[in-house]
């Protein structure tokens, strides 16, 4: 349930709602709460007198707590946004800051917006009508495009290596097999040694003909619960058993419009990454599965032809030493691995499948708190019958 929504269920009942001016003031409350951006109207003082529904989701709180509280607590310190709510009281005309970050450790590090605001000349006051435009959700969309591109260059070159590599390897394992039984003790080690070498890249190359797999995905309405609770099994019998699991799911979440086998193969990869980053020999390791409806978010993909609303959220977060942040902005390209040992293609290929469901991943990270969050489409039933029909679904 959203903060709007909990607000809502406990509201007491309008009196008088047979007047004009309370119809139109609840009308007005309605349209703001209808719209995607956070919007806030500011004191003098700094205080919070109104917020919209985004606002709430925005800075994680209801209104009730919002209006408790001043600006400048929710802001990071020495935050732009104070000084630029001067300056609009001071020249009486709107000002707006582009690409300001708000991030706390509460609502995440990493929260840049595009701030617009302007005075309320009705007040009186010095009031301010603040509105702030979430930029991560335009970089998370170019991101995607680009990872979109990344997966499909590796898929022309993993067509390339199965036809041009694997047929050569089996010869060279077949010799080498044959070697063994006429060598001596001393140089069977030897053998032994390139048919696990050949074995080892026979591997990695099936691996990456997952790239290469541009089949229709057939897609159903999936509760995603069912997928997460699976997969924390799996890792809790296996790589996982020595994390804690933490879930923090909206139980009244719509089911995600997906392919359910390959939703498992993302949260998969996912959780696995998150247990090896937090290592074998952690006590306190913990990984938090968590979900919600976050509307507002709209991406155009190949094939659609109107753009596809993304208000499914899904976060695995672990408490790792964190991504480097010279490597952040790569973590989704192929061969790119924060371990010794990794070839650098789970994520890739995890954004290969969001992408091809038409959603979005981004990693967010600082040290001990790391997120990877999948926005997804939700099913939505249409024409009567029991699924939808989109881009990459055939019926």
């Amino acid at each position: 349930m959203t903060y709007r929504e909990t607000n809502l269920k406990n509201a007491r009942p309008l009196v008088e709602f047979d007047r004009p001016e309370r119809q139109k003031a609840v009308h007005a409350q309605r349209i703001l709460n209808a719209l995607p951006h956070p919007m806030l109207s500011i004191a003098k003082d700094g205080a919070i007198l109104e917020a919209n529904a985004a606002a709430e989701n925005f800075f994680e709180a209801s209104q009730a707590v919002l209006a408790r509280h001043h600006l400048g607590d929710l802001l990071p310190f020495g935050s732009p946004l104070l000084a630029l709510l001067d300056q609009v009281r001071e020249r009486g005309a709107p000002v707006n800051e582009y690409r300001v970050n708000l991030g706390t450790p509460r609502i995440g590090l990493a929260r840049i917006v595009d701030i617009h605001a302007a005075p309320m000349f009705e007040s009186g006051d010095g009031v301010v009508a603040l509105m702030l435009m979430e930029r991560t959700i335009a970089d998370k969309m170019d991101r995607q495009m680009n990872h979109r591109g990344a997966a499909r260059s590796v898929s022309a070159l993993a067509s390339m290596l199965a036809h041009e590599i694997k047929n050569p390897l089996s010869g060279i394992r077949g010799a080498a097999q044959l070697l063994e039984s006429s060598v001596g003790d001393e140089d069977r080690a030897f053998t032994q040694l390139i048919c696990e070498e050949t074995d080892r890249i026979v591997k990695l190359v099936d691996s990456m003909n997952a790239f290469s797999d541009d089949r229709p995905i057939k897609r159903a309405s999936v509760n995603i619960h069912t997928v997460l609770d699976h997969v924390k099994r799996v890792a809790q019998a296996g790589f996982g058993r020595h994390i804690r699991f933490h879930e923090v799911y909206d139980p009244s979440l719509p089911p995600v419009f997906a392919n359910r086998d390959q939703l498992v193969q993302i949260f998969l990869n996912l959780i696995k990454n998150a247990a090896e980053s937090i290592g074998p020999d952690r006590m306190d390791g913990e990984i938090e599965l968590s979900t919600a409806f976050k509307p507002g978010v709209r991406l155009r993909v190949p094939g659609a032809a109107n753009p596809v609303s993304l208000p499914l959220e899904f976060c695995v977060r672990d408490n790792g030493p964190g991504v480097p942040a010279d490597l952040l902005p790569l973590l989704f390209d192929p061969f790119i691995s924060t371990k010794s040992s990794g070839t650098g293609l789970g994520l890739a290929l995890v954004a290969k499948i969001v992408g091809d469901h038409g959603g979005i991943v981004e990693c967010e990270s600082t040290a001990r708190r790391t997120s990877f969050r999948v926005l997804m489409p939700m099913y939505a039933p249409r024409d009567g019958r029991s699924g939808q029909t989109g881009p990459n679904e055939t019926d």
